[in-house]
């Protein structure tokens, strides 16, 4: 009974400790949450506005068939080495199909990896891909390790993405995936990755980034048409061409960087309510193995009174 109690006492000492240690993971996630929301907030704004002016050039068919981002494409070899945005409008036909899968570089946030990774494989089944025409780009060292082990060709992985994420520390690694399409490393590619809805709640989203075009877009009602319904048309000075190799290259590093920002802030609030559901349950098996010790103590101590009592009466 003596070891018992002692086995026993070492079990709550132990969850005790383990308790202490998910309690300060989970503030320190919080606390990376509130601060990352923050920056979230902020650049939704620019976000938006890269979108709407995109989505203005998109409903004026500036992006649908542009004759000069066919010749850049095969004439000038200068797009091998720095980001063409005419280039991103080039549709080739599908021969690799490209994956920017968005993960966590560790453990402990719940089911967010495993949501990402399965949707991620739907994705590319749903599209009869397999693994040798598949080009996966990993960000986060779980969805590179998870790939890797089952044969899929990854080209690219970036580990240790910060806490909250800067662009101008990730604008490398932006640049790095938006030149592969020059190269003609893929060609087609979709973003993968948990969007931030609540602490509670997180959807996977799968988003077509390149080639860009009308139908990667959506329908903005307020950049078309005004209540007469006429389609609003624009002047481009110095030209549409010059535009558009400024503005598409940073819409496409907004949108990366912006599911980069987005992933850490649903990782962040998965590793928050993972940290409080084992702290919780860590309370849980205290209060359980607490009683088990009390009651084992209890009966300890009756068997020493009826023995002693018996004892007593034996003498008298």
């Amino acid at each position: 009974m003596g070891a018992s109690l002692q086995e026993v006492k070492r079990r709550i000492t132990s969850t005790k400790k383990t308790q202490q240690i998910t309690g300060a993971m989970q503030m320190v996630s919080t606390a990376k949450l509130s601060q990352i929301q923050h920056q979230a907030t902020s650049y939704q704004v620019y976000s938006s506005k890269i979108r709407s002016v995109i989505t203005h050039l998109a409903q004026s068919h500036l992006l649908d068939g542009n004759p000069a981002a066919t010749t850049k494409a095969t004439n000038d070899g200068a797009h091998k080495h720095e980001i063409s945005g005419l280039d991103m409008l080039v549709k080739r036909p599908l021969k690799h199909f490209g994956v920017l899968v968005i993960t966590s570089d560790r453990g402990l946030v719940g089911s967010y990896n495993s949501n990402v990774i399965k949707q991620t494989l739907d994705l590319i089944a749903s599209g009869h891909h397999t693994p040798k025409d598949t080009v996966i780009i990993a960000v986060g060292g779980t969805g590179a390790d998870f790939f890797k082990k089952r044969g899929f060709n990854v080209v690219f992985e970036y580990r240790g993405v910060a806490d909250i994420p800067q662009f101008r520390g990730s604008r490398a690694l932006v640049r790095k995936i938006v030149s592969m399409y020059s190269d003609e490393v893929y060609d087609e590619l979709y973003v993968c990755y948990n969007h931030f809805v609540n602490m509670l709640t997180s959807e996977f989203r799968s988003e077509p980034l390149l080639p860009i075009s009308s139908a990667n877009l959506g329908h903005d009602d307020l950049a078309s048409e005004d209540s007469t319904g006429f389609q609003a048309e624009y002047d481009m000075e110095p030209s549409s061409d010059a535009i558009l190799e400024v503005v598409l290259p940073q819409y496409a590093e907004s949108l990366i960087y912006g599911a980069i920002l987005d992933a850490k802030t649903s990782e962040h609030a998965s590793s928050s309510t993972a940290m409080k559901s084992a702290t919780d349950n860590a309370k849980d098996l205290i209060s359980s193995l607490q009683l088990q010790f009390n009651r084992a103590r209890q009966s300890a101590i009756t068997t020493e009174i009826t023995e002693i009592t018996g004892a007593q009466a034996a003498l008298e």
